[in-house]
C-alpha cells in the first residue's frame, strides 16, 4: 500500500488530499480538506504570516497521515504578476513542508491532471471535482481546492501504475520526451 498526497498550492487556501493505492492500483480515499490561509485575521494583511500557517498547516497534516509520495500541481502562469509570485511562494511553502521530510517530490501541470481525470486537459473544475467524486466514492459536493488536491493524488497514482506497467521509472512514463 503506497499513501499518496496530493496537494493544491494557493496563496489563500491551499487543498490538501490524500489516498492510498494498493498493488493492484485501486485507489481509496484517506483524507481531504482546504487549508484556509485568511481564516487568522492577522494574515488577510500578512503575507508571510500566511506562508507559516501554509508551511505548519501541512506539517501537521503529514505528521498526522504519513504519506509515502507527494503529488502537487504546478504553478500556471497567471495574467496578474503579484498573483503568480505569490502562488510561487506558497508552492514553495508548501514543497518545504515535504522536502523536510525527506519525501518524494511528483510535479504535474494542470492541463496533465485534467487529461489524467476528464481525458481532456481543457475540462473545467465542476468536470474535474465530478470525476473525483466518482472515482473515489465520494458522496457530495467536493470543496473545489480539496478536489484538485485529490485530482493530483490520482493523477500520480495512474503514473505510478502505467510506469509499472512499463517498466520505467515515474518521470519517464509521463514524459513524451
Amino acid at each position: 500500500m503506497t499513501r499518496i498526497l496530493g496537494i493544491d498550492p494557493g496563496s489563500q487556501r491551499t487543498g490538501v488530499g490524500i489516498i492510498d493505492v494498493d498493488g493492484a492500483g485501486k485507489t481509496t480515499h484517506v483524507f481531504h480538506g482546504p487549508l484556509d490561509l485568511l481564516a487568522d485575521p492577522a494574515a488577510k494583511t500578512d503575507f508571510p504570516r500566511r506562508l507559516k500557517l501554509l508551511l505548519e498547516g501541512l506539517s501537521g497534516i503529514i505528521d498526522a497521515h504519513r504519506p509515502d509520495e507527494v503529488a502537487i500541481e504546478q504553478v500556471f502562469m497567471a495574467r496578474n504578476p503579484d498573483s503568480a509570485l505569490k502562488l510561487g511562494q506558497a508552492r514553495g511553502a508548501a514543497l518545504c513542508a515535504v522536502v523536510m521530510r525527506d519525501l518524494p517530490v511528483h510535479e504535474y501541470a494542470a492541463k496533465e491532471i485534467k487529461l489524467a481525470l476528464v481525458g481532456k486537459g481543457g475540462a473545467d473544475k465542476v468536470q474535474v471535482q465530478h470525476m473525483v467524486g466518482v472515482m473515489l466514492n465520494l458522496k457530495g459536493k467536493l470543496q473545489a481546492d480539496a478536489a484538485d488536491a485529490l485530482a493530483v493524488a490520482i493523477t500520480h497514482a495512474h503514473v505510478r501504475a502505467s510506469a509499472k506497467r512499463l517498466g520505467v521509472n515515474v518521470r519517464e512514463a509521463w514524459s513524451r520526451k
